[in-house]
């Protein structure tokens, strides 16, 4: 089995597709980025989800509650079917906004995500009231 791992520009490339469908409310768009059978996992979920259902319902409620974040790519290290993705989030929180760097797992299968594991430190988010 050959590694299939994503370069810096395809990752870049990717990633401005998919980042910007985090930020809207379009959890219809967002998980049509990820395969039927995906696993996603975050600080919020760590024992994951898995399928596009549950994703979904997920999504649903993740977006509607922070519609307002944006999230960029600062760099990408590559990982066997895609790339460890380091990004940026900017989260409105009342009068001001936080600022989060974390990283996450993007593995391909066709152009879609078949795994995404998100870590990161989520203590000013509990902190000022918010999940994710």
């Amino acid at each position: 089995m050959e590694l299939r791992a994503l370069g810096a520009d395809e990752a870049r490339r990717f990633a401005q597709k998919w980042l910007p469908a985090w930020t809207g409310n379009r959890p219809e768009l967002l998980v049509s980025f990820y395969t039927d059978d995906t696993f996603y996992s975050d600080p919020a979920v760590p024992l994951g989800l898995r399928g596009r259902p549950a994703l979904l319902a997920y999504f649903t409620k993740l977006l509607a509650r922070n519609p307002a974040w944006v999230w960029t790519q600062r760099g990408s290290i590559p990982l066997e079917d895609g790339f460890l993705n380091l990004w940026h989030a900017s989260i409105p929180a009342g009068e001001r906004r936080l600022e989060l760097d974390g990283v996450c797992t993007v593995q391909l299968r066709e152009g879609r995500i078949y795994s995404n594991q998100v870590f990161f430190d989520r203590t000013e988010l509990l902190r000022a009231g918010r999940s994710a």
